[in-house]
């Protein structure tokens, strides 16, 4: 026996002897260090799943060759399996396992624990300060709710040692802020410290996302006032209550019905994935967050959201008692229910979700781009490898366009396009030999043929994807040259236009399918590009044969007019029709007595 199969039986006795329960299991290495974590309704069956002969994903396999030795630990519930994953890959940062991408610090809000607390602002947590509301993951949104702060509350912004005992001792001057109404002066004892709470109690309900509970205190307390007839104290009241009203119309997603509820999306990508996560509050997204998990293993969308839901809800100390998700989990929480919407306002919640994380990934990719700018362009090959689902990166892409006009100087153009980038040294022109009259199918047939034919006779490099720039019928051309002419294997798409003329869909495969790709994608954009230029192309080159031909028609026909005079000519009058208007002394001018002659003889 060698000493693989020797760890391998070893290993397999340790799951032999696992518990069926929940749990926790850890693999170690041979230097004793955690290389992966994972939780399990069932230990046993879980850890021996991957010591199976079955198992062919390659990462599995090379996990499972750099186990030593595993460890567990049991749990009650599968909700405190999670939880201990959780923990476990935080602390260890296990190789093999996920990555949280947090390299951001988000800013909070602290109200510091002082006889009269003060608020601000801060991205460093120290709880012996106070009590920290946050992180906000929006400025827009964090900086709005400071400013609905400052306008309700007159809350200090000096940094004094306030004590009731320095106070009544006169130890404070009053100070700018009091005198532009700020501020009601605490330092000198305008306001007392039961009033001073009074007002942060209120402040905590709006950094908790409950502002239409402080709206309805207010309503309460202008309506009693009212009939105590203390008009000018309702009245500033119903000021801060119309501000505090607009903040929540402004701020509100959902019906107000909705309150204490997370909503959690994913989008799923081959080494990342992206989890954004929303809590509710009384109608309002009180805290917004999407974060980036590069991946180790081949895990499922279902495992990642799974852990991103236990690290968020720790995360952010959320205690809700309903997880809106886009699909089916196989976990239970204690007293909390998992519901996956199909219509209504729970539906629009999770969509707004999705759109924040479908948007957060395309900022992260486009601030990759700018870092590393090769980045874009493997990024949109790799998207269209994924979309036609070819076997390897089309990293050289041809295409054709033909150009006629009623069958006339027919001809076509090739552009090639390497890494994403028109490689034009490669470009390739063809006039149509063997085709009579406007048969664009006939066209491509020969010139397609032309081009593949010459790259394997020269024993050339063949491209790793055809576009052609015409729908189902040039698509077909292509293949029989290809398979049915040639006998080789490359992947066919074809660009399609509306009745506009415009590009509207991508075609591959035979029979053809439709892929649907975002009119406003990168890679929509990248296609567009490589149709426009082939056409660009083909239709230049066309544009100079017709010229010279209609030249030839008329200047090369005069016998003793040679190329020179023929140039010089055109350079001067610009076109022949302006050579027949033109007088015998203004041709003489250009090209002499006997030429200007035999030209007006010519044109008469």
């Amino acid at each position: 026996m060698t000493k693989n199969e020797e760890r391998i039986a070893r290993l397999k006795n340790i799951v032999l002897n696992m518990p069926e329960c929940p749990g926790c299991y850890q693999y170690f290495d041979k230097d004793r260090n955690i290389i992966y974590v994972g939780k399990a309704k069932n230990l046993k069956r879980r850890v021996s799943s991957y010591f199976l002969k079955t198992v062919d994903r390659r990462k599995t396999q090379i996990l499972v060759s750099k186990i030593e030795d595993i460890n567990y630990v049991i749990v009650p519930t599968d909700e405190d399996a999670l939880l201990l994953e959780n923990s476990l890959i935080k602390k260890f940062k296990p190789k093999y396992n996920i990555l949280l991408k947090d390299d951001k610090t988000y800013p909070s809000v602290c109200i510091t624990n002082e006889t009269f607390p003060r608020i601000f602002k801060t991205r460093n947590i120290d709880k012996r300060l106070g009590t920290y509301y946050g992180p906000f993951s929006h400025q827009g949104t964090l900086n709005n709710m400071l400013n609905l702060i400052d306008k309700m509350y007159k809350v200090r912004k000096c940094r004094l040692p306030l004590t009731i005992e320095n106070i009544n001792k006169g130890k404070y001057d009053i100070c700018l802020e009091h005198h532009i109404k700020k501020c009601d002066a605490p330092c000198i004892g305008k306001q007392s410290q039961e009033e001073y709470m009074e007002m942060i109690l209120e402040v905590k309900e709006i950094l908790k996302g409950n502002t239409r509970i402080i709206c309805e205190k207010m309503l309460k307390k202008m309506e009693a006032l009212s009939e105590e007839l203390k008009f000018e104290e309702a009245m500033e009241i119903k000021k801060k209550y119309d501000m505090a009203l607009e903040f929540c119309e402004k701020s509100e997603v959902i019906a107000n019905t909705y309150h204490n509820i997370d909503v959690f999306s994913i989008d799923d990508e081959e080494k990342s994935a992206f989890i954004n996560y929303l809590h509710i509050s009384n109608g309002c997204v009180n805290q917004a967050f999407t974060f980036e998990y590069k991946k180790r293993m081949e895990e499922s969308a279902e495992e990642i959201l799974v852990l991103g839901i236990a690290e968020m809800r720790e995360r952010f100390g959320s205690h809700s008692k309903e997880i809106v998700v886009p699909f089916p989990l196989d976990i239970e929480l204690k007293d909390v229910t998992i519901t996956v919407p199909t219509r209504g306002d729970k539906k629009h919640l999770l969509e707004l979700s999705k759109m924040n994380v479908r948007q957060y990934r395309i900022d992260s990719l486009k601030q990759a781009e700018k870092l590393n700018p090769e980045q874009r362009a493997t990024n949109i090959l790799k998207e269209l490898q994924r979309k036609l689902g070819l076997e390897k990166l089309p990293m050289t892409i041809e295409c054709f366009d033909n150009s006629n006009i009623s069958g006339s100087d027919a001809v076509a153009g090739c552009v090639v396009f390497k890494q994403a980038k028109p490689a034009k040294s490669e470009y390739r022109k063809y006039n149509i030999k063997t085709v009579e009259g406007p048969d664009d199918y006939a066209s491509m047939s020969e010139v397609v043929y032309r081009r593949y034919s010459r790259i394997i006779n020269e024993q050339g490099t063949l491209p790793d994807l055809i576009i052609t720039d015409g729908g189902k019928g040039q698509m077909e051309v292509v293949r029989k040259v290809i398979q049915d002419e040639l006998h080789i294997d490359i992947p066919i798409a074809g660009l399609a236009k509306d009745n506009r003329h415009r590009t509207n869909e991508l075609l591959f495969g035979f029979p053809q399918k439709t892929i649907g790709i975002e009119m406003d994608s990168p890679l929509f954009k990248f296609l567009t590009r490589i149709q426009d230029e082939v056409h660009r192309f083909a239709i230049t080159f066309h544009r100079d044969k017709r010229s010279k031909s209609q030249v030839q028609s008329e200047l090369d026909n005069i016998k003793g007019i040679g190329p020179a005079t023929k140039t010089l000519l055109l350079k001067n009058f610009k076109s022949v029709k302006r050579i027949k208007e033109a007088s015998s002394e203004e041709i003489e001018k250009i090209v002499g007595t006997s030429k200007a002659k035999i030209i007006k003889e010519y044109f008469t």
